[in-house]
């Protein structure tokens, strides 16, 4: 496995733009099943899980092509309804498909997802929702089989605003008989995008970005050309980064308005920041404050996507935070990680008590899920010294070569590949 190294304790410095956004991009490369022709999106990351997306859709007919930061997808000749299980495991993403899949074909084959592992994630929301819209389902071991004659508008109440339930049920609802509304929805940004997606393509949908998103149902939809938003959590990653390093960084191609909360959260630690329209400037010259309790929450609330990073900037502040996590239980995992480094951090629960410290120390760590491995990442940036990051395929899910990002920035740090021995001739 691939590993970073960084040369900590360098300031960041400079200007960057921010990609488009994985959350955003995977279901609406889902959506585009819905629609038969080219659909043609702009603005998509070069990364692990959209890789496994854009090879899912292979499997089941499609013929999709990368070329820069445009994806095509041509779903006229798509002829499965089948995702190998293999596949499904490599991401939990994949669920995605249930809905566009059921849409069209009238019935799909899936298996219960991989992912990243910080925390129970069902998919019962998933799987409600499509039964509220006419779906029959048989569940056998690992393997989900939905099928459904015709699809009809359905009230649903989701018990939790599950992005990806949300999301399903929105995919599944444009093409059915009727009128859906989803209640109790998630509200985050790749929602408001997804919406978007759809609507370009002759969807009727409104609501989204609120708690009650309304489908009307249509004949059918037709392909079309779309820029994917820019991903909040990257740009979040790159405003900590410059607040951890005591660096001066101007991030441009973002969208302050998702990152209220994480703006809220940085100025209360001491951080100066700049905001206009879609350029951020962050200034963190001074230690940053500790910030007396922050709680993970679904969206507009901090998001859980931000917690282990915002952690190392805690660890590295002037008194004791506490951080509460409410959306995922394995979410610390990365605290082990960061102690290591030199991190003063208790974990009671579903707390974590960090108490600053004056410096971090380089250490060899590993990367246990996405979110960590960036936090790891930020921590390296900022210690004294050098650090290694293990397990880097799990950072290559999210962030399109982290290393090149850090790097325009002024960070010191590369990747290595493993060395693979040579056997001795017998």
């Amino acid at each position: 496995m691939d590993k970073l190294v960084i040369e900590g304790g360098r300031p960041l410095s400079g200007t960057i733009s921010i990609h488009g956004a994985k959350n955003a991009a995977l279901p609406i490369l889902a959506a585009s099943l819905l629609a038969e022709g080219k659909v043609r999106l702009h603005n998509v990351p070069r990364l692990l899980d959209i890789e496994v997306m854009l090879g899912i859709l292979n499997r089941l007919g499609c013929k999709a092509v990368f070329e820069g930061d445009c994806v095509t997808v041509d779903s006229s000749q798509a002829d499965s309804f089948h995702i190998p299980e293999e596949l499904m495991g490599q991401m939990r993403s994949s669920i995605f498909l249930m809905g566009p899949l059921l849409a069209r074909f009238g019935e799909v084959c899936v298996y219960q997802p991989g992912g990243c592992a910080i925390g129970e994630r069902k998919i019962d929301l998933h799987l409600r929702g499509l039964e509220a819209l006419g779906a029959v389902i048989e569940e056998s071991d690992r393997r989900i089989y939905c099928r459904a004659s015709k699809l009809v508008g359905a009230d649903i109440h989701l018990d939790y605003p599950s992005v990806g339930a949300t999301e399903n049920i929105m995919m599944a609802a444009v093409l059915a008989e009727g009128a859906t509304t989803i209640t109790n929805a998630a509200r985050e940004p790749e929602i408001q995008d997804l919406q978007n997606f759809l609507n370009e393509m002759g969807a009727s949908i409104i609501g989204a970005g609120t708690d009650t998103i309304t489908i009307k149902g249509v004949a059918q939809l037709s392909p079309c050309e779309y820029r994917v938003i820019p991903d909040r959590i990257v740009a979040g990653t790159v405003m900590i980064a410059a607040a951890v390093t005591r660096g001066n960084v101007t991030i441009t191609e973002c969208n302050p308005g998702h990152l209220v909360s994480l703006i809220h959260v940085l100025r209360r630690a001491g951080i100066q920041m700049q905001v206009s329209n879609d350029i951020i400037n962050v200034s963190g010259l001074i230690r940053p404050k500790a910030v007396e309790r922050i709680v993970t929450s679904p969206y507009p609330a901090f998001p859980t996507d931000l917690q282990s990073q915002v952690m190392v900037l805690l660890a590295l502040a002037n008194g004791v935070s506490i951080m509460k996590e409410t959306v995922f239980e394995g979410r610390f995992k990365h605290v082990d990680e960061l102690v290591r480094m030199g991190a003063d951090i208790t974990v009671d629960l579903h707390s974590a008590i960090i108490r600053g410290v004056p410096r971090l120390y380089g250490a060899t760590v590993e990367a246990t899920d996405l979110r960590a491995g960036a936090a790891l990442v930020i921590a390296g940036l900022a210690a004294k010294g050098k650090t290694v990051v293990e397990q880097v395929h799990h950072i290559d899910r999210g962030y399109d070569q982290i290393e090149v990002l850090f790097s325009q920035l002024g960070a010191v740090i590369h990747r290595e590949a493993p060395v693979l021995r040579q056997l001795d001739p017998a």
